[in-house]
Parts: C-alpha cells; sequence; structure tokens
C-alpha cells in the first residue's frame, strides 16, 4: 500500500480553527458531569490535553497546571484536562501523584475512553498517534469561540509561562483593542491599530505619549 492509499484509508478529524465557536459536548470528569456549553460560565477556559495518565511527561505538565492553578484563577480562567483515559485511571494517578509528591490536580479531567471529545477538537492526529491525543492548548473565550490553539507533539512538554502569558495578551488585546508585539509582557507597550485614512494619519503624526517608528508600526503604554 503506498502512501497516498494509505491517508484516504486514514480517519480525519476535524480540526477547530481560530474564531470558530468551540464544540460542544457532555463528558464525565473528576470532578463530576459537564456539558461545555455551561460549565464556567462567563469565564475563560484553558482546555489540555495530555497522552496518558501515569506517564512522566505529562505528571510534569498536570503538575504545573495544578501549581499555578490561582494565576489562572485570577485571570478568571478555569483549567480543563482531558486524555483518553477512564475515570479510575485519572482517579488513581490523581491519588498517586498526590502522595508521591503533595501536588493535588484539582481541576476537572475529562474521561475520554471513546475518543469522543479529543476527535471533536482534533486532539487525535494519526500520524503521530491513532490513540493518545497529542497536547493541545485550546484558549476559549467566555462566549465559548476559540481565540488561540497550541499544539505539541507527544515527546516535548508545553511551557507553562507561555501559556499564562498568551491569556494574558488575549485579555489585553480585548480590553484595550490593541495588539501585541513580539515577546510581549504585561506592564511593556502595547503595538496601537495602525491609521486606516490620510485624516486619521496625520492625526497620528501630532498624537502625544505615542512611541511612533512609523504611521503603520506605533506603540504606547497602557494605562490600567
Amino acid at each position: 500500500m503506498n502512501n497516498q492509499e494509505q491517508l484516504q484509508q486514514q480517519e480525519v478529524y476535524p480540526m477547530p480553527r481560530i474564531g470558530d465557536q468551540a464544540p460542544d459536548f457532555t463528558a464525565s470528569t473528576t470532578k463530576g458531569p459537564i456539558k461545555f456549553s455551561e460549565f464556567a460560565k462567563d469565564k475563560w477556559v484553558v482546555m489540555f490535553s495530555h497522552p496518558a495518565d501515569f506517564t512522566p511527561v505529562c505528571t510534569t505538565e498536570m503538575s504545573g497546571f495544578a501549581l499555578r492553578k490561582k494565576e489562572f484563577e485570577a485571570l478568571n480562567a478555569e483549567l480543563l484536562g482531558l486524555s483518553i483515559d477512564s475515570i479510575h485511571a485519572h482517579l488513581g494517578w490523581v491519588a498517586n501523584v498526590k502522595e508521591k509528591t503533595g501536588v493535588y490536580f484539582d481541576f476537572p479531567i475529562i474521561a475520554d475512553l471513546d475518543m469522543k471529545v479529543a476527535k471533536l477538537y482534533g486532539m487525535l492526529q494519526p500520524n503521530e498517534s491513532e490513540t493518545a491525543a497529542v497536547r493541545a492548548v485550546f484558549f476559549i473565550d467566555p462566549a465559548k469561540k476559540i481565540r488561540l490553539i497550541m499544539y505539541y507533539p507527544l515527546n516535548v512538554g508545553r511551557n507553562m509561562d507561555e501559556i499564562l502569558r498568551a491569556l494574558k495578551a488575549l485579555q489585553v488585546s480585548d480590553k484595550y483593542k490593541v495588539a501585541l508585539p513580539l515577546d510581549w509582557k504585561p506592564g511593556e507597550k502595547v503595538i496601537v491599530p495602525p491609521p486606516k485614512t490620510l485624516e486619521e494619519m496625520d492625526a497620528r503624526n501630532k498624537e502625544t505619549g505615542i512611541e511612533r517608528i512609523d504611521f503603520y508600526l506605533s506603540k504606547k503604554e497602557l494605562k490600567v
């Protein structure tokens, strides 16, 4: 069988896109059953998948989310994990990690044995694995719209600082209607929208409190 025939035989999973409404689902979790459209009302959701319970990289990542849970809560965000494991495996893993390290995964973890949610969110990528979810992170706003997606392979752990930075950047951009430059961190200058008319360009040239690099690239400090 050639590569083309193999590709044709592979099941095609949907790949949600930035700007899509987050697909709704019901699921069992370590915190009880949820219906996603009713989960974390008026809050952001950071939903992340891991390949398997009782595995080393996943344990470090889930511990990272648990240790920094209060930082997500301060940003009006709820954590929601997932892997293609049973609820009993999840509970055993949570108990094991708490016993061995003292870290408690105090957020819901979806039991997705039938892979329904993983397929719905494109977490299964056949050329990586047919039965284990890749390390995906979905940033979903209070209107349940997907705003940012990160994908990592099975063998590379994520960066918790970047996940938090990205969430802060999305919220700042929404609140102040600005863009964020390379490596932006809270407290640094932001990019103001470029002018769209000659009149706006003339006004920008006279505007104070703006670091004007050129008419299309200007920065300012946020007054928060």
